[in-house]
């Protein structure tokens, strides 16, 4: 195949480079910003606003699997700076988070939760929480793998929180994988070359010996390298298999402008493909974050940051399930009873907002769900004044997939009537979902925060701190404590 076709795809990534570093940013006196902040890439897609059920009483939205936004604020955090508001995407913080939530029962690899309760920061308003679950799966049961590693080693590497960090991740990772999966690495800089075959991952010492090899040098010209790699992962397609190129980066890329349309249709002709794209960012002081997460949102693929080793094991160790889709192209729908609520917003995902006819279209793209994960959303409600929530309706949770592979969706419903009981009553669950969300408004200097403070965000993760198997949502609480 042509080099020329992929000359789109590295076109859209100084595009990305152009934009403004520092959207959306603040700077708090009490936090002294670093000039690595300065270097660094957003975009900010501001926040839903309250929308009248009289106008339109649907909601709908493309879940969204990527962590990168809660661990790259976190790094910000413990490094002494307050983090622009562009930075933070609340449905990241939401999904970062594991929840206990039983396997799905029946036929569908997915279930659906829910829960409706006072809202803490609103009083008068309620706050709506929807689950998704996928199906949890040994590795046994996993498809086998293609994994194509496409490495930046350009200069701006070399820093210890970048391909050093990397290489003792993957180290850890390669002795977890299962003889018959293939594992390829490509590197790029000032050359292009692959590193590593696709080799059997039995053969642990040649994989081992390859990353230790890999050195930062040189500038970044990667349009040759996600040719090559593209080229690895074809040449090497399991079919009915997981094919998926990792790219991890800094996202420094030097190349020429070109149009950015044309890269998206490339990345979905190749996703068609069954070949999907992760990415890794990795690093601070040039971190594009802007475009990673917009090339990850084309790939299949999640967007994740990696800030530390804990961080790393989070990805490549306790969380592999995201690289194994149950259910593809998920979205949702959801219809408020306009008798019973008089506005609602959905907090978060401002860059997953469909359209209302985009969730019978089987050509929509969407968000997938791997095994094991769960995808959170959150809605504040405006009840209508002095009606009686115990007798009707208040919302139907639609949603929409596709089994992995398949070209038509199938449906799912959970309605949710509201119990009308007070925020005490609320799950563990909702007070953690409900004080992690308030943290995320807080960063973000919202006008949607209402009363809260960061005194009554300690009291909400506090209590709902019952579930923390890696000790998560402990950490969430000394991250408060940063940010107060």
């Amino acid at each position: 195949m042509s080099s020329l076709r992929f000359l789109p795809l590295l076109g859209l990534l100084l595009l990305f480079a152009s934009c403004d570093p520092y959207a959306g940013a603040y700077r708090d006196p009490d936090l002294s910003p670093t000039a690595a902040l300065s270097g660094e890439r957003y975009t900010d897609y501001g926040e839903n606003p309250f929308v009248l059920t009289a106008d339109s009483a649907v909601s709908t939205f493309s879940v969204d699997a990527d962590g990168a936004s809660y661990a790259n604020v976190r790094r910000m955090l413990r490094e002494g700076y307050t983090p622009p508001a562009a930075a933070v995407r609340i449905e990241e913080f939401l999904n970062y988070f594991p929840l206990d939530y039983p396997d799905p029962a029946g036929p569908h690899p997915i279930g659906l939760h829910g829960e409706i309760s006072p809202c803490p920061w609103a009083p008068d308003h309620k706050l709506v929480r929807l689950g998704i679950q996928g199906r949890r799966q040994t590795r046994a049961q996993l498809p086998g793998t293609n994994w194509v590693f496409l490495i930046d080693v350009s200069g701006s590497m070399g820093a210890d929180d970048k391909l050093p960090l990397l290489q003792e991740a993957l180290l850890r990772f390669v002795p977890t994988l299962r003889p018959d999966d293939y594992l390829s690495i490509v590197t790029y800089a000032g050359r292009t070359e692959v590193s590593l075959p696709a080799t059997p991952a039995s053969e642990t010492s040649q994989i081992t010996r390859a990353i230790r090899r890999l050195k930062a040098r040189g500038s970044t010209a990667g349009e040759a390298g996600i040719l090559l790699a593209y080229d690895q992962a074809e040449a090497h397609l399991i079919p009915d298999g997981n094919n998926r190129i990792l790219l991890c980066t800094d996202g420094d890329f030097n190349v020429g402008l070109s149009d950015t349309d044309q890269l998206v249709s490339l990345i979905e002709e190749k996703r068609e493909t069954g070949i999907f794209l992760t990415v890794i960012g990795l690093g601070t002081g040039n971190l594009n974050d802007a475009m990673l997460e917009e090339i990850s949102n084309h790939g299949n693929g999640t967007f994740e940051y990696i800030d530390s080793p804990e961080q790393a094991d989070k990805v490549f160790l306790h969380e592999f399930g995201k690289f194994y889709p149950v259910a593809q192209d998920v979205k949702v729908q959801v219809a408020f009873n306009p008798d019973l609520v008089q506005a609602w917003r959905l907090i978060g995902y401002e860059n997953r907002v469909l359209d209302q006819q985009a969730f019978q279209d089987d050509s929509t793209d969407a968000g997938d769900i791997g095994t094991g994960q769960n995808i959170t959303a959150l809605y504040e409600l405006q009840p209508v004044p002095d009606v009686d929530y115990k007798s009707a309706l208040t919302l139907a949770f639609d949603l929409r997939y596709k089994l992995p592979g398949a070209s038509s969706s199938q449906p799912l419903r959970l309605e949710l009537t509201d119990p009308d009981l007070d925020f005490a009553s609320a799950s563990a669950d909702q007070h953690f979902l409900a004080g992690l969300a308030g943290f995320g408004l807080l960063l973000r200097q919202s006008e949607h925060a209402g009363s809260l403070d960061f005194v009554q965000v300690r009291e909400l993760v506090e209590a709902g701190r019952s579930y923390d198997p890696q000790g998560y949502r402990q950490e969430l609480l000394d991250l408060v404590d940063l940010a107060e």
